[in-house]
C-alpha cells in the first residue's frame, strides 16, 4: 500500500474530523469520557467496600438510571426547543458540581452508602437531559454527509476512554483511593466545557418553552417514532436487551472481590478488557456501510454479545474472563453504534431531539429494572446466573433479529424492480 492510498484511508475512515467543530467537540469528550469512567468504577468500588452486597449494586445502578426512565421524554422537549449548545454548557457544569460534591465527602470521610445512592441520582437526572442534547447535536457539528462516521468515531472515543480510564482507576483505587478518580473526573469537565466555547456555531433561535405546548410536543414525538415502523423496531428492541442485557458492569465488583479473590488493579483492566473490544467494535463502524449491511450488524452484535456475556459469567480464570469481556463489549457496541446511526438516518430534523429522548429512555431509562433485577437475582443465585440471565435476553435478541432479516429479505426480493423508461427518466 503506498503512502497516499493510506492517507486517503485514513481522511475517509476519519472523515467526520474534518469539521472543526466536531473535532472541538469530539477531543473535549475524550477527556471528560475518561474521567466519568474513572468515577463509575470508581463508584461501583465503593459501594461495594461500603457494603459487601451485590443488592446494593444493583440499587446504585437503579439511582442512577432511575432518572432517565422518568425525565427523558421531558428532555427531548427541552433539547428541541433550547440552543442544543447553552444547553450542553449547562449540564456539564452541573455534572462537574455532582463529582465535586463526590470526591469531598470521599476526602473529608463523611461519606454513608445514601450519600453516594442521593448523587448518583443527580448524576441520572442531569445525564437524562446531557445525552439528547450530545445526541442530537452530532449532526449539527458533522453534517448528515458525516453522520454515520461521527457517531462511530463518537462510539471510538467512548471506549477509548472505556480502555483509559479504567485502567487509571484502578491504579489509583489501589493507591491512593476512590477520591483521586472522582476529583480527576471533575477536572475532566472542563475540558469539554472548553471545547464548546470555543465552537464557531450561528446562533440558534430557541423556541419558547410553554408547559402546556410541552406534552403536546411530546406525543407528537412518542407519535412519530410509534408510526415510523423502523423506529419503533429498533427502540423496542432496544429497550428489551438494553433493560436486561446490559447489567453486567454493575456485578463486575463481585466478580473481581468475591469470586476472582482479586485487588482493584484487576477491576480496571476487567472493564478495560470490555472497552477494547468495544473499541475494535467502533473502529469497524468507521467504514461506510448501507442500510442492509447496518441491519446484518444488529444481528452480529447481540450473537456475540450473548456469546461473551455467557463465556464471562461462568469463567474463573482470569485470562479467559478478560478474552470473554472483550468479545461482549466488541458485540454491545456493534448493536448500539449500528441501532444509533440507524435511528438517526431515518429520523427528520424536526424530531430529532424527541427521538433521541426515546432512545435515552430505552437505552438508558430501562437499566433501573434491569439493575435491580440482577442485583437480587446475583444477591440469591450468585453473579453468575445473573449475568447468564442477562446473556439470555441478548440471545433472545439475536433470534428475533435473524428472523427480521429473513423477513426482510424476503419482501425486498419479492418487490419487482420497475423498468426504467425514458418518461422516468426525465
Amino acid at each position: 500500500m503506498s503512502l497516499a492510498t493510506f492517507r486517503a484511508q485514513l481522511r475517509t475512515s476519519f472523515r467526520a474530523l474534518q469539521h472543526r467543530n466536531y473535532r472541538l467537540y469530539w477531543t473535549g469528550q475524550l477527556v471528560s469520557l475518561i474521567g466519568t469512567w474513572m468515577q463509575s468504577v470508581a463508584q461501583g468500588w465503593l459501594m461495594h467496600r461500603l457494603t459487601s452486597s451485590a443488592f446494593m449494586l444493583g440499587l446504585l445502578g437503579f439511582c442512577q438510571f432511575l432518572p432517565v426512565l422518568l425525565f427523558s421524554l421531558w428532555a427531548g422537549v427541552i433539547v428541541d426547543s433550547i440552543d442544543k449548545r447553552k444547553l450542553l454548557l449547562i449540564t456539564q457544569s452541573a455534572l462537574l458540581v455532582q463529582a465535586a460534591l463526590l470526591a469531598t465527602a470521599v476526602s473529608t470521610g463523611i461519606v454513608q452508602p445514601w450519600m453516594v445512592l442521593a448523587l448518583a441520582f443527580v448524576f441520572g437526572t442531569i445525564n437524562a437531559i446531557d445525552l439528547p442534547a450530545r445526541q442530537s447535536f452530532v449532526v449539527d457539528l458533522a453534517g448528515k454527509e458525516d453522520l454515520q462516521n461521527a457517531i462511530a468515531l463518537n462510539s471510538g472515543a467512548f471506549n477509548t476512554a472505556r480502555i483509559i480510564g479504567p485502567a487509571i482507576a484502578g491504579i489509583l483505587l489501589a493507591t491512593i483511593g476512590e477520591a483521586g478518580c472522582f476529583w480527576l473526573n471533575a477536572v475532566s469537565y472542563i475540558a469539554v466545557i472548553w471545547s464548546i466555547g470555543r465552537m464557531d456555531l450561528p446562533a440558534r433561535v430557541g423556541k419558547r418553552f410553554e408547559l402546556e405546548r410541552a406534552l403536546e410536543n411530546m406525543k407528537e414525538g412518542v407519535r412519530y417514532a410509534w408510526s415510523t415502523r423502523p423506529l419503533r423496531n429498533l427502540l423496542l428492541l432496544l429497550g428489551i436487551t438494553a433493560g436486561l442485557g446490559f447489567q453486567y458492569m454493575i456485578l463486575l465488583p463481585v466478580y473481581v472481590r468475591d469470586i476472582q479473590k482479586a485487588d482493584a488493579k484487576v477491576y480496571g483492566l476487567l472493564v478495560s478488557a470490555f472497552g477494547l473490544g468495544s473499541l475494535v467494535s467502533a473502529a469497524w463502524m468507521t467504514r461506510k456501510q448501507d442500510r442492509w449491511h447496518l441491519r446484518r450488524n444488529i444481528f452480529i452484535g447481540l450473537l456475540v454479545a450473548a456469546i461473551g456475556m455467557g463465556g464471562f459469567a461462568w469463567s474463573r480464570t482470569l485470562s479467559l474472563s478478560l478474552a470473554m469481556g472483550f468479545l461482549a463489549g466488541f458485540g454491545l457496541i456493534l448493536y448500539i453504534a449500528t441501532t444509533n446511526t440507524l435511528i438517526q438516518t431515518t429520523t427528520e430534523d424536526r424530531y430529532r431531539g424527541r427521538v433521541m429522548s426515546l432512545y435515552t429512555l430505552m437505552f438508558v431509562g430501562t437499566a433501573p429494572i434491569g439493575a435491580l433485577i440482577c442485583g437480587s437475582i446475583a444477591q440469591r443465585f450468585g453473579a453468575p446466573v445473573a449475568t447468564t440471565v442477562s446473556a439470555a435476553v441478548l440471545l433472545g435478541g439475536a433470534i428475533w433479529m435473524a428472523f427480521r432479516l429473513r423477513v426482510l429479505a424476503a419482501r425486498e426480493s419479492a418487490t419487482p424492480t420497475l423498468p426504467v423508461t425514458p418518461e422516468k427518466v426525465g
